[in-house]
This record gives structure tokens, C-alpha cells and sequence, in this order.
């Protein structure tokens, strides 16, 4: 027996999917408490010290939890290529925005400190907001967009094709619903941030940390609210025939249909009702834990939230990851839009090796990193903080 063979190809593709899912959660889980304080910078601190504290809760974590942004896209790119193709192809400018935003945030970082000059620190502070701000919107409103579905089509030969040009492509995307997912993403990200503020500073930036998070927690949870009604009965879903699990990678071979709603994974598999209790559940517990003043506990129950939330879409969509609007039967599912059985066997023994190195090394990173930042750290480290 080839050695790959040891784990069939259905298999190995559920794996691919869940692991793809937990990177771009993990990535929500780290850098969005980044974003979410970049986001809230200009609101929660009024002086420059006040800046400086609120940088510095996040200074020396903001790189290694890009790592995770870094390790989604490569996934995607190496376990799902049909994926990256097609949905780079439709989203270029909004990805295109996106890391605009990501590149312009570490310049900031570095260059916001350099002179002493008010106005040259408030353009450079007013660019971390951009650089937290655009990437926790336009996230959201790429999901919004996936649960839509994208207008494009494969050509016999699987090159991806989008009608119209690359402007209206962008305007194309923001659509209502996907506004509301952003908005959702926003939100969501903004109580995260103002969590971790509430755990990394005190004072009055901690105290207004709290004050926003409490506002962008009920928001987020309303809107989430209302996008599971709008999924419901204003949205129609897509549904697959029968396929072989063990099959090519050739989305063109299946049998795909729209109708009825994406709801309709929760009767089929009740189970994943699981994901949206925890998304209400973890919100609500964050945004209690901030009125309360907790700290630690706000922080991991703000977690839950995005992970409840996260993880829902994905569960509600299983086993759709892109659905084309123009041609159902172009749609990208679990089982067509796969790297070969061999590629996601290796990737996989990488990833038993190498995915617990970068976890323990985290862990090390914020064990060592552990406690707040004062006023004291930052005026009598002047020099040596952001």
C-alpha cells in the first residue's frame, strides 16, 4: 500500500476543510483583537500616552498572530487551489484593499514613535485605525459574499470567469446582506479588541474600552441575529446531488441545484446548532464580563463568540466553500475543489509536526508577555516602545 493511502481521500479532505476552518479562526481569535484595538485607537485614547499604552498592548504580538493570516492563505492556496484561483480572481480589489490596509499597519507601528511632532503621530494613528478597521469590515463582507455566492463560471478547462470589470467586481460585492456580515464582522471584532484592552491597560482607556465593547457587543449580536433571518427566508441556499466523495477535482462533474435555504443543514445535521448558541453564548458572556470589569474571562468568552460564529457559516454551508450564482453546477465543494490525495496527505504530516511548534511557541510568547501596560512602561521606555 503507497503510504497516503493510508487515509482515504474523503477523509483527507474533511480534515483539509476543518483545518482551514480552525487557521482562519485562529486568525480571528489573535489578530482580531489586534484589528479590534487598531479600530478603537482614536476613541479610547485621548493623549499620546494614552496611544502609546493602547499600541503597546498589542506591539509585541501583532506579528506573530499575522502568522495565522499568512498560514490560511497558504492553505488555501497548497490544499485548495480551485479556491484561491477562483476567489482571488472575483475579490482582487477587496483583497487588494485588504492588504493595503495589513502593509500600512506594521509601517505605522514602526514610524508613529519616530518623531514627536502631534500631527505626524495622529496621521500615523488615524492609519493603524484604517489598518484594523478595513481588513475587520471587508473580512466580513467577503463571508457575506460566500454565503450569497459569486458570480462566476468555469470554463471547460476550470479557468474561473467573472462578467464585467474589475470596479464594478468591487461595487458588485457589497451587496446588502454582505454589508450586514460586515457589519457583523465589525462589530465583533471592536467588543475583541475592547476586551483585550480591558485585560492589557487600565485607567481610562480601559474604562472606554469597556463603554464601546459593551455597544459593539449587542451589535454584533443583533446583527447576527438578523443575518440568520435574512439566511432563513430572504436568501435561497444550494444544494449538491450525489457526488463521489473519492472523486476528481473537477467542480464541473457535479450536480448542483439553488434552492430552499442554507438553514436547512440544521435539520439535516442538528448537531451544528452547537455553533450559533455558542456565538450568542460567548457575546453575551463578553459583554457582561465588560460591564463587570472581569478581565480574563471576558477575553476567552469573546473568543467563544467568534468562534460560534466563525465556525457556523462553515457548518451551515458544508459541503459548499464557494457557490456560483451564474452556473450552480461551477460551485466549489468539499469534494471537487481539492488538491490531490497525496498533496493532502503530506501537508497533513507537516502540519502534525509544525502546528504544535507554533502553538507551544505562542503560548511561550504571551506566558512571557503576561500583565499590563502602564503609563510607567511607557514614559520611562520611551525609547524602546511604540
Amino acid at each position: 500500500m503507497i503510504l497516503f493511502e493510508l487515509i482515504e481521500y474523503d477523509i483527507l479532505r474533511v480534515i483539509w476543510w476543518a483545518l482551514l476552518g480552525v487557521l482562519l479562526i485562529g486568525f480571528a481569535l489573535t489578530d482580531g483583537f489586534d484589528m479590534g484595538v487598531g479600530a478603537l485607537l482614536p476613541f479610547v485614547a485621548k493623549t499620546d500616552v494614552e496611544r502609546r499604552i493602547a499600541i503597546n498592548t498589542v506591539g509585541p504580538v501583532w506579528e506573530g498572530n499575522q502568522v495565522w493570516f499568512v498560514l490560511g492563505g497558504g492553505a488555501i492556496f497548497a490544499a485548495w487551489p480551485p479556491l484561491y484561483a477562483v476567489s482571488f480572481s472575483g475579490l482582487y480589489l477587496a483583497m487588494f484593499v485588504v492588504l493595503a490596509a495589513l502593509i500600512v499597519r506594521p509601517v505605522a507601528f514602526k514610524y508613529r514613535s519616530k518623531r514627536e511632532d502631534p500631527k505626524w503621530r495622529a496621521r500615523w494613528d488615524w492609519a493603524l485605525f484604517a489598518g484594523g478597521a478595513v481588513p475587520a469590515l471587508l473580512f466580513g463582507v467577503a463571508v457575506g459574499n460566500v454565503l450569497l455566492g459569486l458570480p462566476f463560471y468555469l470554463t471547460e478547462d476550470l479557468m474561473p470567469m467573472y462578467p464585467g470589470n474589475a470596479a464594478m467586481k468591487f461595487i458588485g460585492l457589497l451587496r446588502p446582506f454582505a454589508l450586514l456580515a460586515g457589519l457583523v464582522s465589525f462589530s465583533m471584532l471592536l467588543m475583541h479588541g475592547a476586551a483585550w484592552l480591558s485585560l492589557k491597560s487600565e485607567g481610562a482607556v480601559a474604562e472606554r474600552a469597556r463603554a464601546i465593547g459593551i455597544k459593539a457587543g449587542f451589535v454584533a449580536a443583533a446583527g447576527y441575529a438578523l443575518a440568520g433571518l435574512w439566511l432563513a427566508v430572504g436568501i435561497d441556499g444550494f444544494a449538491l446531488g450525489e457526488v463521489a466523495a473519492n472523486g476528481p477535482s473537477n467542480p464541473l462533474y457535479s450536480d448542483v441545484t439553488r434552492d430552499g435555504s442554507w438553514l436547512a443543514a440544521y435539520a439535516i445535521r442538528p448537531w451544528i446548532a452547537i455553533a450559533p448558541i455558542a456565538g450568542f453564548v460567548g457575546i453575551a458572556f463578553a459583554v457582561m464580563g465588560l460591564r463587570a470589569g472581569r478581565e480574563v474571562s471576558t477575553l476567552l468568552w469573546s473568543k467563544l463568540g467568534i468562534f460560534g460564529i466563525i465556525s457556523s457559516v462553515g457548518l451551515t454551508m458544508f459541503p459548499f466553500i464557494l457557490p456560483s450564482t451564474i452556473d450552480p453546477n461551477s460551485s466549489l465543494t468539499v469534494w471537487d475543489a481539492s488538491s490531490s490525495h497525496q498533496t493532502l496527505f503530506i501537508m497533513l504530516v507537516a502540519t502534525a509536526i509544525f502546528m504544535p511548534l507554533i502553538l507551544m511557541y505562542t503560548a511561550w510568547v504571551y506566558k512571557v508577555l503576561w500583565g499590563k501596560v502602564t503609563e510607567a512602561d511607557v514614559t520611562e521606555n520611551s525609547h524602546s516602545v511604540y
